[in-house]
């Protein structure tokens, strides 16, 4: 039996327009202005009319060629991977130190709280040093954490690790490792750390003012807020993606209307008209140009359930998806934008997600600097060992943990698998950051599609 929800039928119409595939021209034009703004000039986004959309060189490309470089649209930590990595919450570099990110590891590991349990990765002022000290204080929450993977550690001294997050205790040569300093969250959430004012104010723009939990939190009910957050974190962390992509729309909606009304005189209905639409629809076009379908029929059957009981299964889906919206609902509803807390919609972006499933990957500072100290000659490298090395016994396997999650990129959405590709995702050592990077396998033509390989779970 199909999970009902009342605002699929009282809003049907603004739901099948904000679902209407967009026509080719608008999308081109959409990608356009995309490649302009990140200045990607050697590619172009065309339609494919076998695939869908693609992505083309623009120009000759030599082997190990950087293609392009693609901001998220809309991204997310791995609520367990929190544990592990520091990072800033909008662009995902890691931030404090390299003293912080050891010590907040093993304070927290010490409380008990897992170790993230993906191990593998691709290969200031004197205020914000008073946050970094202040993010030390403050007990991180995660109701998802994993147990401990590593195996041989040694326990470390509990004021060696207390010196390590306060300052006291500098590391040898860490110095040639520099972050940046820890930005609050300007609402005082205590779960959201920025590496500059400036990412701390486009996250609060985009997405952050609804989604936190602090005081000035512009969402209907902090209460209800976390309600939803610990149940993404108890179900699936998909959702909290699906939430950023909604209050991304709802704030690209504000603003929209706010920007209408200062060119004309304040005449905006209470409800949801023609001029209201337009401008949901404006706000809606960077999540539309995503391929979409619903999360409960595109999601993989896993292997430990029979094709008898598939049904049975993607009911089960649909009706978790509604549980999470309603408590979203309750945490965030604007009802000039009430079509985006449809079940429809709802499920479309979530399988959004499913059908664009790209990882979030940032190599760590803390596995670099731990290889540093191992490649110093002697006898450097034995004098520093005598401070690093209990601190790498303690930490164990889980030294390398890079920072994970999940993302939705633009122009690497677009891109077509072959199982002949020529070109890849992946970090070089200079990428530190949640930009996706795509590079050239092997010498590309102007003119030819540029294809990636298809990634199988």
């Amino acid at each position: 039996m199909e999970v009902l929800c009342p605002i699929d039928q009282s809003c049907s119409h603004q739901i099948a327009a904000l679902l209407q595939p967009p026509s080719p021209l608008p999308v081109q034009e959409y990608f356009q202005q995309l490649i302009s703004r990140r200045q990607c000039h050697g590619v172009q986004v065309k339609q494919n009319g076998e695939f869908g959309k693609g992505v083309f060189a623009q120009t000759d490309f030599e082997e190990e060629q950087l293609i392009f470089k693609d901001q998220m649209l809309v991204g997310a930590q791995h609520p367990s991977n929190k544990i592990d990595c520091l990072v800033c919450s909008y662009c995902f570099k890691f931030i404090g130190s390299i003293e912080l990110q050891i010590g907040r590891k093993l304070y927290l590991k010490s409380l008990g709280l897992g170790i993230s349990p993906h191990n593998e990765c691709q290969n200031s002022s004197s205020d914000e040093e008073d946050q970094d000290n202040h993010y030390v204080q403050n007990h991180l929450h995660s109701e998802n954490g994993a147990s401990s993977s590593s195996t041989n550690t040694v326990p470390s001294p509990t004021m060696a690790v207390e010196s390590l997050m306060n300052g006291e205790l500098a590391l040898p040569y860490s110095n040639k490792f520099p972050l940046p300093s820890v930005v609050s969250c300007p609402s005082g959430c205590e779960e959201a750390f920025y590496c500059s004012k400036s990412c701390a104010e486009a996250d609060w723009e985009s997405f952050h003012s609804l989604l936190c939990a602090g005081e000035k939190s512009e969402s209907l009910s902090r209460k209800a807020l976390l309600k939803f957050m610990q149940h993404a974190n108890e179900t699936n962390d998909i959702f909290l993606l699906a939430a950023k992509a909604i209050s991304f729309t709802i704030l690209r909606y504000r603003k929209l209307k706010a920007s209408h009304h200062r060119e004309k005189e304040k005449t905006a209905p209470s409800i949801l008209g023609t001029s209201d639409l337009s401008m949901l629809l404006e706000a809606w076009k960077p999540i539309s140009i995503g391929h979409k379908r619903r999360w409960w029929d595109c999601i993989a059957l896993p292997d430990d359930i029979d094709t008898s009981n598939e049904p049975t299964f993607r009911r089960q889906i649909q009706e978790l998806a509604f549980t999470s919206l309603q408590l979203l609902k309750e945490a965030i509803f604007y009802k000039e934008c009430e079509p985006l807390f449809s079940l429809e919609i709802y499920g479309h972006i979530i399988g959004m997600f499913e059908l664009n499933n790209l990882d979030l990957v940032v190599a760590s500072p803390v596995e670099d600097y731990f290889l540093y100290i191992d490649d110093l000659p002697n006898p450097e490298k034995k004098e520093a060992e005598k401070i690093t090395k209990p601190f790498l016994d303690a930490l164990g396997d889980d030294y390398a943990i890079c920072c994970q999650g999940t993302a939705f990129f633009p122009l690497q959405s677009c891109m077509n698998h072959s199982c002949c590709p020529n070109a890849k995702a992946f970090k070089r050592e200079e990428d530190r950051d949640g930009q996706a990077t795509i590079i050239a396998l092997r010498p590309v033509c102007k003119g030819e599609e540029m294809q990636v390989r298809q990634v199988f779970g």
